[in-house]
């Protein structure tokens, strides 16, 4: 069996971006077989599981803002640097999408946004397992 990357997505349940974060991330696990997830919750929590799964296998994080309380939390709690970091405030100025109005849901006019995430997320997913081998 191949070595998974790790995807861990924001957990910011109070912002529209955090939201978007969650949503790209499940859409890629449902889609992939070669990521799973890692709950940042957890790993903050002091997971052992999770946190060695970050220290053995590639993490890939996704934020919502440039606060980046995943990136920040693998490196301070699982002392190694993801792989690649994600940060959907970046994705919204860069390809000057709309800021999510829902906290809590995916609206249609969103949905452009969450797409755009999904293939940032697939590109960098590639360059990991293209370093890997």
């Amino acid at each position: 069996m191949k070595p998974k990357i790790g995807l861990i997505s924001c957990s910011g349940e109070g912002l529209s971006e955090g939201m978007v974060s969650r949503v790209a991330t499940r859409r890629i696990l449902e889609e992939r077989d070669d990521v799973v997830t890692i709950c940042l919750p957890l790993f903050l929590a002091g997971g052992q599981e999770e946190r060695d799964f970050a220290k053995n296998s590639p993490c890939i994080t996704v934020d919502g803002c440039r606060k980046m309380c995943a990136a920040k939390g693998v490196k301070i709690y699982g002392k190694v640097h993801p792989k690649s970091s994600i940060v959907i405030s970046d994705i919204i100025e860069k390809d000057r999408h709309m800021k999510p109005k829902s906290k809590s849901k995916i609206e249609p006019d969103d949905e452009k946004l969450v797409q755009d995430t999904m293939k940032n997320i697939t590109k960098e997913i590639d360059k990991v397992k293209e370093e890997k081998e």
